[in-house]
């Protein structure tokens, strides 16, 4: 009887612990997706996806690397377009940088209207349209080749005219900041004309126009020289003061002259 029931004791004994060990075999996390799981987690760790990254600081702003890329893209709106071989991401971050400090002016120096209409920007992209070389060849003057052009290169409508009604600001800005000062004297007019304007007619072997009917033209380009000039020893002492600092080498350096690859 006694034999009986310890027989009987350990059973129940034995249906315990197996309760026991299957509740908490339940409770436990399963271990092989814990194993498949690690060496994936190892190989994302080894092989990160880089998104973007950070090439360069701008009165604390960040330049992306994606903004260089942007930039290269949106590059056949420059009214002088800018060759392929020079399209490069160096010198679209240079154009970046400018851009960027002349911005930083502009929002600082609000005693400046460089604002411009809707009919402004439409009147000035009508004419690049009829400028732009890449353009001639697909006829951008009409809307059917102005819409073909916009789709090959990858731009909205939208984003080309908020692209050239900033640029139109900054020209706008530069011409009031630097202009307003210089003064191009007939000495000046004179000189360019006997040095640039009558040689160039002589290698034609045309006869050259009058020096009064250019000189509303000679005096136009002898501002933008003085003006371009101004401009470029403004950024200059700006990049000195410490305004740009690069974070990648690949990309030139903090400061220095910028490069001439493109306008704003």
């Amino acid at each position: 009887m006694t034999r009986r029931r310890h027989n009987r004791e350990f059973v129940m004994l034995a249906i315990l612990l197996l309760c026991l060990y299957t509740r908490s075999f339940a409770q436990q996390p399963r271990s092989t997706p814990q194993t498949q799981a690690a060496p994936q987690a190892q190989t994302a760790s080894e092989e990160p996806v880089v998104l973007d990254r950070v090439i360069a600081l701008i009165n604390g702003e960040v330049l992306l690397e994606s903004d260089v890329r942007e930039e290269m893209r949106v590059a056949v709106l420059q009214p002088i377009s800018v060759p392929a071989g020079q399209n490069t991401a160096v010198n679209a971050a240079q154009r970046l940088i400018r851009r960027a400090l002349i911005l930083k002016q502009m929002k600082d120096q609000k005693q400046i209207d460089y604002s411009v209409s809707d009919d402004e920007v439409k009147k000035s992209l009508a004419e690049l349209r009829t400028q732009l070389p890449i353009c001639r060849e697909i006829h951008c003057a009409t809307e059917q080749g102005w819409q073909q052009f916009l789709k090959d290169n990858g731009i909205t409508e939208k984003e080309a005219e908020d692209r050239w009604r900033q640029r139109l600001e900054i020209l706008k800005f530069i011409n009031i900041r630097f202009g307003a000062g210089i003064r191009i004297s007939r000495q000046d007019i004179r000189k360019y004309y006997q040095a640039s304007v009558v040689p160039a007619f002589e290698k034609l072997k045309e006869k050259p126009p009058t020096l009064e009917a250019t000189t509303p033209r000679i005096q136009e380009i002898l501002l933008q020289q003085q003006v371009n000039s101004m401009l470029r020893d403004w950024l200059e002492s700006l990049r000195e003061q410490g305004s740009v600092q690069i974070l990648d080498p690949a990309y030139g350096q903090s400061s220095g002259s910028d490069d001439e690859g493109g306008g704003a």
